[in-house]
């Protein structure tokens, strides 16, 4: 019962073979693809090349600076709604929340001098009662523009 299988599955898989050994074309005959590509791919192709660029790590700068320190708390949502209100009072700012545990905090701005941190620190004291606390940091600096920071 065996060898019977076993060449009733060998009659079976030699008419398999996927690929002729004789061509049916001579090589004459064979044509060319032509492709028509569009100038505009050899723009968004450069486009995404300088997006990759600046979003890479390599790509962002980084120098010492000034960020101003909004919040430290124990609740995560306390500190959401304290980003949230920087985004919707300040768009220009950039706010990022960090967890160190056991607290939450968030800081804003990307400031190369202490008077343009300054200047901020008085407009955010009006919507954090509690304080904004200038602090020395690292920050991100713009591509392209090796000694501005972002505010």
């Amino acid at each position: 019962m065996k060898y019977m299988f076993a060449v009733l599955a060998l009659c079976f898989s030699s008419s398999l073979l996927a690929q002729d050994t004789v061509s049916k074309k001579p090589v004459d005959s064979i044509s060319t693809i032509t492709v028509h590509k569009d100038a505009r791919l050899d723009q968004l192709i450069k486009k995404q090349s300088y997006v990759n660029d600046i979003t890479s790590r390599e790509g962002r700068r980084t120098d010492k600076g000034f960020r101003l320190m909004i919040i430290s708390t124990n609740s995560r949502d306390e500190a959401m709604a304290a980003k949230t209100r920087v985004y919707t009072y300040f768009p220009e700012l950039k706010a990022y929340l960090w967890y160190q545990s056991p607290y939450f905090r968030v800081k804003a701005g990307n400031f190369k001098d202490r008077k343009d941190a300054e200047e901020f620190q008085k407009r955010l004291n009006n919507y954090f009662p509690k304080g904004v606390f200038i602090m020395k940091d690292i920050i991100e600096v713009k591509p392209g523009k090796a000694g501005e920071a972002e505010n």
